[in-house]
């Protein structure tokens, strides 16, 4: 890709960048959210068609002007997006075929299309029944499905945008070792990934995009590429001190839950949070360690109004007193937030615009006689924008057009906005940058400092580790230790995240 520059109306996403990538290689790109990755990569795959760019595509020798993504696909350069581009009712085979379906007298040939899914599959390590419906398989099994659907597009350069961000540890290693094999078999890759351990493991070269300009492109064996190293490109500085290290002015408990137990919304015999009881003080960061399943998430759904499951048993306190919660609007009114792990299908309305998604989860303080006061609603988001340096020329922007960190953002403006006590963040920094990342530790720092109690679930072990005050560590649904910060290491929360037999208490 030659001197690539791509506008919108008031932004230069992408301004004379240039890329190259060699056949057998898997080439990283790296950048902090809003640096132009997927731009670039939607341009290399016609998504941004020829004309709407300027700037050259040399694809195996031969100038490329695709004005599709068929035509990208054709010539054998296949993205697959963070979002899958999957149907969830559909089966695996229909969803490898899905506007590629082999024909025969006139009708889909269904016959072949199994048998070529079986081997498809195959390549890609996949022993699922392949008439299997895409919804009753996990997201790192999805993830080889759109591989194997490239595969059989005879795919020569792949794209995988954010592959690993919602896989756990061992699909990621399965995905990457995968993606390795692929390059032995004739496929380059081209991988965007914020998880800079894996680019660091599996890329043969990175290029580095920093605010739409590609600042350079290193050789990670002859480079000798570490992760500070791709840092200081990516931010033009060394993070010094990545999670913010600060004076815990710790309170006392304010908010406390006894003996939570949740049931499964559509299985009655099983439980998701088992008879757990955890506590908060006011200015303490507490983590919540678990393996995917574990029901972290189930946990802090069901405490935040019953968003999640059906409620069995236990007791929420706060300041000493037991309180009711048993819709969101209530847990609002008891100043409870909470920042959801899938910020674009739980978080966001994408048809909103910025300062509508601000104020949206109290419209009251905004409002009179029950209308909205449109110049309050603008002040307070632009409040909110220059605060947490929301990055958009104007708060009348939809969120849509934001990157994955600065809608990460807009979603923690809308729930501060709500002036909540206890604020609950669930993988807060999941699919953002390093930058980002940085800026959202400082954030959960101040408001630590202000009083205010923070839970906060992450996949990331080194995340809670240099944020945390105390972990809890979850286990089947049961909260199987506590552990005071200064007694936490990565083995110890890894044990008791993956056994039910330490409690609570016991030495």
């Amino acid at each position: 890709m030659r001197s690539i520059t791509k506008e919108f109306p008031g932004v230069k996403a992408l301004d004379n960048v240039s890329l190259q990538v060699r056949a057998d290689e898997i080439h990283a790109i790296c950048g902090e959210n809003g640096a132009g990755k997927s731009t670039l990569m939607k341009v290399l795959s016609g998504v941004y068609p020829y004309g709407t760019y300027q700037g050259d595509i040399i694809f195996q020798g031969s100038e490329s002007r695709f004005k599709d993504i068929r035509s990208s696909e054709h010539a054998g350069i296949v993205i697959i997006h963070q979002e899958l581009a999957l149907i969830p009712e559909l089966s695996i085979t229909e969803n490898i075929f899905l506007g590629n379906e082999p024909m025969k007298f006139g009708a889909i040939d269904w016959v072949s299309a199994k048998k070529r899914a079986i081997e498809l599959l195959a390549r890609v390590g996949l022993r699922d029944d392949p008439d299997t419906a895409i919804k009753n398989i996990g997201v790192g099994k999805q993830q080889l499905v759109e591989i194997a659907k490239a595969l059989n597009k005879s795919v020569k350069l792949l794209i995988l945008d954010e592959p690993t961000a919602a896989l756990n540890e061992n699909d990621s290693q399965h995905l990457l070792d995968l993606i390795r094999g692929l390059k032995g078999r004739g496929v380059s890759s081209i991988m965007i990934s914020h998880k800079l351990n894996e680019i660091e493991q599996v890329a043969d070269s990175i290029t580095i995009i920093r605010d739409g300009k590609s600042i350079e492109t290193l050789d990670v064996k002859a480079d000798g590429v570490n992760e500070d190293r791709i840092i200081r490109g990516m931010v033009g500085r060394t993070l010094e001190n990545r999670f913010h290290e600060r004076e815990s002015v710790i309170g006392d408990v304010f908010f406390e839950v006894k003996n939570w137990t949740v049931q499964h919304p559509l299985v009655a015999e099983r439980l998701v949070v088992k008879n757990s009881s955890f506590t908060v003080r006011r200015g303490e960061v507490v983590g919540f360690a678990g393996l995917m399943g574990a029901g972290r998430t189930e946990l802090a759904m069901s405490i935040f109004g019953r968003s999640y499951g059906n409620y069995i048993s236990g007791q929420i306190f706060k300041d000493g007193k037991e309180i009711q919660v048993r819709n969101v609007n209530d847990a609002i009114d008891h100043g409870l937030a909470y920042v959801s792990e899938d910020r674009k299908a739980l978080g966001l309305n994408l048809l909103d615009d910025i300062k509508r998604s601000v104020v949206s989860a109290k419209l009251s303080k905004i409002s009179t006689a029950s209308v909205v006061d449109v110049v309050k609603e603008h002040h307070a988001a632009e409040a909110y924008r220059k605060s947490l340096r929301i990055k958009t020329p104007t708060v009348d922007d939809g969120v849509n057009t934001l990157s994955g960190g600065n809608q990460q953002k807009v979603v923690l403006a809308k729930w501060m906005f709500t002036d909540p006590d206890l604020l609950i963040l669930d993988e807060p920094t999941r699919g953002i940058d390093v930058g980002a990342k940085s800026e959202i530790y400082g954030i959960i720092r101040d408001l630590a400092a202000q009083g205010k109690g923070i839970i906060m679930i992450s996949s990331e072990l080194p995340e809670l580790l240099g944020v945390s005050d105390r972990i809890y560590t979850i286990f089947e649904g049961a909260i199987t230790n506590d552990i005071p910060i200064d007694q936490a290491d990565p083995e110890s929360v890894m044990r008791s995240m993956t056994s039910a037999k330490r409690k609570v208490g016991q030495p």
